[in-house]
């Protein structure tokens, strides 16, 4: 059975989790003034809540707290934003009288009770003056007023009692209305943002002008940066449908790489890729992939709604029945456009879709090394217009990590001094403070070790990384943790490639080291290394 602080901290989550928005980074006093036109006194909206500022018939509604004009046909996203602040105002009143009932603090409980009341039917009478609301999200809305209303009642009560018996049985109720009013809310604003989103929808599916769908579609996309629970919304709501219809249409090729980047976005949950599989979007992606005469970037965007959906974190692969019926033409289409691309993000693109198809069928490593992608991914590393990042150069070093795997990879590596390239790879570091490019430098230099340790099973690969100098550097890798980013996965991945280059070439370790880094186990080894300081004496 939950706990009343278990329940609050799942109910106020997942009201918390469906209002997820970008910090914006201003300074405190314009962040303060943004705050504040969401923000009202209550005793001021205690005596104006029944009390509606008149709209002029004629006139086009207004969400009175946006500021930003008539919504009309055009819905914008700053409309959206701005329900997804009001509503952000409301969790945090609720999360805030959630704790303030757990600690007994009763006029807190109830002006914040009050506060929540106030915000709700401001919030609810703003949206009905500017939308007429679906039936469903009335009864919701008629039920929310309920219940926040019973919530004053029933918290006034306890501020004129110190029965400790009485106010016990009271704090038992409260949390149960008030668990009900967050779960309430959070179906409320659900079916708003849906209603708000059908709207964009219509106009990408109504609309047959071009800056009207192109305004649609941005917005559209904006939203989906917001997180996983708006595109879940997005997705339901049938927006992945609507934009490949969209890109079935000569006359909107101008569109197509908006839309497929939109699409990318939405994929990011598994409802959207649901959404691709209903309408054969995998095999009218290969299509797009396959014809040379779509423009480079639209057939990067689809590159990239390829690298969602075969993202290694999504739990189901069932969508993939249909992805592997075209696995030949999609592999042979991306190592091309990989080949051929005129920039860095085309590259990045194709690179991270070809990166995730190799985890998850070999065949796909097999049709690479009949494609010569060894050779063409290669030549790209020493191309930097095309491999200019560490993130471009993850997706290369994973691919030749899952390639290394068969044996045929052995000859061509050698072929294309591969092994002169993981060595610049061991040696990647970040040119900034960022933590994403640093993480993304500590797995480039995890999987080239990675993809030395497997290629090392030929004595040859072992004699050419030896006689280039490969063994100090790992060396140094292993012992000094500044060298690696304090990364436990580098090291265990430069102490497997040590161990498997001393077993071709015992005499390429020096005693010092085979004692300390080959002779213990692994994991004695990983511990030694993982507490060593940075400077040796």
């Amino acid at each position: 059975m939950a706990t009343p602080q278990s329940s609050r901290q799942s109910s106020y989550s997942s009201i918390s989790g469906k209002i997820r928005m970008h910090a914006i980074q201003v300074d405190s006093v314009q962040r303060w003034m943004e705050d504040l036109r969401h923000m009202t006194e209550v005793e001021c909206m205690c005596v104006l809540q029944s009390k509606p500022i008149g709209v002029d018939e004629d006139a086009p509604g207004e969400l009175i707290v946006s500021g930003a004009g008539a919504i009309g046909q055009h819905v914008t996203r700053d409309n959206l934003q701005t329900l997804l602040k009001r509503a952000l105002v409301v969790s945090t009143e609720l999360g805030k009288m959630f704790q303030r009932l757990e600690k007994g603090r009763w006029q807190r409980v109830h002006s914040t009770a009050v506060r929540v009341n106030c915000h709700v039917r401001s919030l609810i009478q703003e949206y009905s003056t500017a939308r007429n609301a679906p039936p469903e999200m009335q009864k919701y809305e008629k039920s929310l007023l309920d219940k926040c209303m019973e919530l004053n009642v029933i918290t006034e009560r306890c501020l004129h009692t110190e029965d400790e018996y009485f106010l016990k049985s009271m704090k038992e109720a409260i949390h149960e209305i008030l668990t009900d009013v967050s779960d309430s809310f959070s179906h409320m604003i659900d079916m708003a943002l849906a209603n708000e989103i059908q709207i964009l929808i219509r106009q990408i599916e109504d609309s047959d002008n071009v800056f009207a769908i192109s305004t649609a579609i941005s917005n559209l996309l904006s939203l989906t940066q917001d997180g996983p629970q708006l595109c879940s919304i997005i997705a339901k709501e049938g927006a992945v449908v609507a934009l490949l219809k969209i890109c079935r249409q000569d006359c909107f090729s101008t569109l197509y790489a908006q839309a497929l980047r939109t699409v990318a976005s939405i994929c990011c949950v598994e409802e959207g890729i649901g959404q691709l599989e209903k309408v054969d979007g995998i095999l009218f992606l290969a299509d797009i992939l396959t014809d040379s005469t779509c423009a480079e970037g639209t057939r990067a965007e689809a590159a990239a709604v390829m690298a969602q959906i075969t993202s290694p974190h999504h739990t189901s692969t069932q969508h993939l029945g249909s992805f592997l019926e075209s696995m030949q033409d999609i592999v042979t289409a991306l190592i091309n456009l990989c080949k051929s691309a005129s920039c860095g993000e085309v590259f990045l693109l194709a690179s991270a879709a070809l990166a995730n198809i190799t985890f998850f069928d070999s065949m796909a490593c097999e049709i690479l090394l009949q494609l010569n992608a060894v050779h063409t991914l290669l030549q790209a590393c020493r191309d930097r217009q095309r491999v200019d990042t560490p993130y471009s150069k993850d997706q290369v070093v994973t691919i030749l990590a899952n390639l290394s795997v068969l044996e045929q990879c052995t000859a061509d590596v050698l072929e294309e001094k591969g092994v002169e390239q993981l060595l610049v790879l061991l040696n990647e570091k970040p040119s900034s403070s960022s933590s994403s490019e640093s993480a993304a430098c500590e797995r480039v230099q995890q999987k080239a070790a990675v993809t030395l340790a497997r290629l090392s099973r030929d004595p040859l690969v072992a004699q050419t990384a030896i006689q280039l100098k490969a063994v100090p550097r790992l060396i140094e890798l292993c012992r000094s943790p500044g060298e690696r980013n304090n990364s436990d996965s580098v090291l265990v991945a430069c102490l497997a490639a040590l161990r498997r280059l001393a077993a071709e070439c015992p005499d390429s370790i020096g005693p010092s080291d085979h004692q300390q880094l080959i002779k213990p186990r692994l994991v004695d080894s990983f511990l030694l290394c993982s507490n060593m300081e940075e400077s040796f004496v």
